[in-house]
């Protein structure tokens, strides 16, 4: 199976600090692919890396066989930051009427996806307020309508789900999974255990590193944990 992204010896360094060493993987078309590890271990680093809007230090790293960064590929995927990259003075739908021109959609797709999206994180009602009067969760579930506002290829979300109530969170997974079965590749960072269960596979990081990588059901079968967060600590520990 072809690898939509593929990472070799991949790391970084800030101000002569390691934050990420010798990071190798890929992932195949249509695999929801996570990324689970404690704030600092390296996860948002890997994630800007992918994107190409950080250089490696060491080692390569390509979407769809062309290196990162490459301009032809920062225009196939969707990414959703872990900051809220929105226009405060704009409504939430002027937001996405923009990032739809950015992407050229025609004007009647424009105006279906708008819909579609909307509807998805639940904003079709607020959809015409300025977005600075937002709460924290609702701007992230714009963010996320951004992001797959031109229906990309791959997805990349930095902890999508973040002040984000359960019953939503639900929907987005149900929409994620969707998107799956019709062949896009969606990379998610996390640190909620649950979430990780809902994975294809699984990279844990700390401090840089990859300590495990699999099927949660395998690394949880491979020490006979019952839980992510049980490998998750049983690796962890190791590591150390």
């Amino acid at each position: 199976m072809n690898s939509v992204v593929n990472l070799q010896n991949v790391s970084h360094q800030i101000k002569q600090k390691s934050i990420l060493s010798n990071i190798t993987f890929s992932i195949p078309q249509g695999e929801v692919f996570g990324l689970l590890g404690p704030s600092g271990s390296g996860k948002t680093t890997l994630v800007k890396l992918i994107t190409g809007l950080l250089v490696p230090a060491g080692g390569t790293v390509y979407v769809n066989g062309e290196r990162m960064p490459s301009l032809e590929q920062m225009k196939r995927y969707g990414f959703m930051a872990q900051s809220d990259a929105l226009y405060q003075e704009l409504t939430g739908k002027e937001n996405l009427e923009f990032f739809a021109s950015i992407y050229r959609l025609s004007k009647q797709r424009k105006k279906q996806r708008i819909k579609e999206v909307l509807e998805m994180v639940n904003l079709v009602e607020d959809s015409h307020r300025e977005v600075e009067k937002y709460s924290g969760g609702m701007k992230r579930r714009l963010s996320l309508a951004a992001a797959l506002l031109h229906e990309p290829e791959l997805i990349i979300l930095d902890e999508p789900t973040v002040g984000i109530d359960p019953v939503l969170r639900q929907s987005i997974w149900k929409e994620l999974n969707r998107l799956k079965d019709n062949g896009v590749t969606i990379i998610v960072t996390t640190h909620v255990m649950d979430e990780a269960e809902k994975c294809d596979r699984l990279a844990m990081l700390q401090d840089g590193e990859i300590i495990a990588l699999n099927a949660p059901k395998q690394l949880k079968a491979e020490i006979g944990a019952d839980t992510i967060e049980d490998v998750f600590l049983h690796y962890g520990g190791a590591s150390k």
